[in-house]
């Protein structure tokens, strides 16, 4: 095992500390991982870089590759629809800061009532003349309009903690925007691949075709000589005519995988430019892995889980305040009259107030107790998904770099087979022509060589693919 591989196989001291909290109490404090290195791990200069801060648009090369990312960046629809969440969050900052800030409003009214004559005030209006000469009214108005403001003073930070929690999801959905844009730049660049990969399979088939259309000329014209039989021709057309037909299959994937970097592109279907003649030629970039707290720095879906976990403690902070008094202030100042005419007097119509109000859950408590216990929950489920992130993250890196180093070697032998193969072919001829072999011999040495030469495309496909994956896996892509 590679000392990349074992630099990946472990967790940083800090990151299981949090996790044990986790699992051992509802209210798990973040501390700042132990970045470390275990004992013995000596590390080169390479290892201390990391190829995931090296923009997409200087990690790849093709301009036709670049080309379509730029356009899947900027039109892909779930990014689209990720950039109204965020927008989402962010309005939602706005509001909860909003809420510890006093509220002023202005309102207006009107209106009258007739109180009982046998009833208190009633009896009261009745002796009670509004002017001299002038008896109280029946219907006596209530006009007014003013300011009118509420305060909730924030004494245990509840409103304060909740707009940082706002601020927390706020930035966690950028950093799911970042991990989506991540993910669409490594699935752009593994079709397009597979593209390029799709039309060297398609070439490899008709040059294979070809060769095989000319043995076929060459066992008809033996034909006539006598030869060979008429079995040999059947065969050989057979043959041709099974790899025509996969002429077609090959079409329909192509079509199938340019439709699937169209729609990545949000677009509808239409051809993708590509340069394919040097697939074959293409060497997969060496990539610096660098050291496992990198990973914490690079990979968005990391840093997504810390801040839904930092969010989620500080919502038990504000389900904690729930159970504590609330304080307010209420204030009023504005013009009250009971007819229109006296409404505007100064300083007789002029009315204020002003009130305090300490209110406290007393008896049945259900709900802020089931508020507080779901926040504990969430806490702790938050802490499970940022192990489970980290957990995933070493793991793909541990993967792609043995999936590299054993693909690498993997090609090197099918290298070797398929020059092997390609040269038997011609041996098979010869022999063929001076009669030491049967054709059959010759069919398989072509079969034989035409599997051998696609398997090398998929072998470096999945180089590609892999390099690729590495270079996500590292939290690659996003910037």
């Amino acid at each position: 095992m590679t000392t990349k591989t074992k630099t990946f196989q472990f967790m940083t001291l800090g990151v299981l500390g949090l996790m044990l909290q986790a699992c051992s109490t509802p209210e798990v404090i973040i501390k700042k991982e132990d970045t470390r290195l275990p004992a013995g791990y000596k590390a080169g200069v390479s290892d201390q870089t990391n190829t995931a801060s090296i923009k997409w648009k200087d990690f790849f090369d093709d301009p036709n590759l670049l080309s379509l990312i730029d356009i899947a960046v900027v039109n892909n629809k779930e990014i689209n629809i990720m950039m109204q969440r965020i927008s989402v969050a962010q309005n939602e900052i706005q509001a909860r800061r909003g809420q510890y800030l006093p509220f002023v409003n202005i309102g207006a009214g009107a209106g009258g009532d007739k109180k009982g004559q046998f009833t208190r005030n009633g009896a009261i209006e009745e002796n009670l003349p509004i002017a001299h000469g002038r008896a109280f009214p029946t219907y006596l108005g209530d006009y007014h309009f003013g300011l009118f403001s509420t305060w909730e003073i924030d004494v245990w930070k509840k409103l304060r903690n909740a707009k940082q929690v706002a601020v927390l999801e706020y930035m966690a959905s950028k950093e799911g925007k970042n991990f989506l844009v991540t993910n669409l730049v490594a699935e752009v660049a593994h079709s397009y691949y597979e593209l390029l990969a799709l039309d060297n399979q398609l070439n490899n088939l008709e040059q294979n075709i070809s060769i095989q259309q000319n043995g076929l000329d060459m066992v008809k014209q033996l034909q006539l000589y006598a030869r060979t039989t008429a079995l040999a021709v059947r065969r050989y057309e057979a043959e041709v005519a099974k790899n025509k037909s996969k002429v077609y299959e090959l079409n329909q994937n192509i079509t199938v995988v340019e439709n699937r970097i169209n729609f990545l592109l949000g677009r509808t279907p239409q051809l993708i430019q590509r340069a394919s003649s040097g697939f074959m030629e293409l060497k997969p970039k060496v990539l610096k892995t660098g050291i496992p707290s990198q990973l914490l720095q690079n990979r968005p879906d990391i840093r997504q889980a810390e801040l839904e976990l930092s969010a989620a403690a500080l919502n038990i902070k504000v389900a904690r305040a729930n159970f504590y008094p609330s304080f307010s202030i209420n204030t009023g100042i504005g013009y009250e009259a009971f007819a229109l005419k006296y409404l505007i007097n100064t300083p007789e119509s002029l009315a204020a107030s002003i009130a305090g109000e300490l209110v406290a859950p007393l008896i049945n408590k259900n709900a802020i107790i089931a508020e507080y216990k779901n926040a504990n929950a969430k806490q702790i489920q938050a802490a499970y998904e940022y192990e489970q992130s980290i957990i995933k993250a070493y793991t793909e890196v541990a993967n792609q770099i043995s999936n590299i180093d054993n693909l690498d070697k993997n090609y090197q032998l099918k290298t070797s087979q398929v020059e092997a193969l390609a040269q038997s072919i011609e041996v098979a001829n010869q022999l063929f022509k001076s009669a030491r072999v049967d054709y059959l011999d010759v069919l398989l040495a072509q079969r034989d060589t035409l599997d051998a030469k696609k398997d090398l495309i998929e072998t470096k496909q999945k180089q590609i693919d892999a390099m690729v994956d590495l270079y996500k896996s590292l939290g690659g892509g996003w910037q």
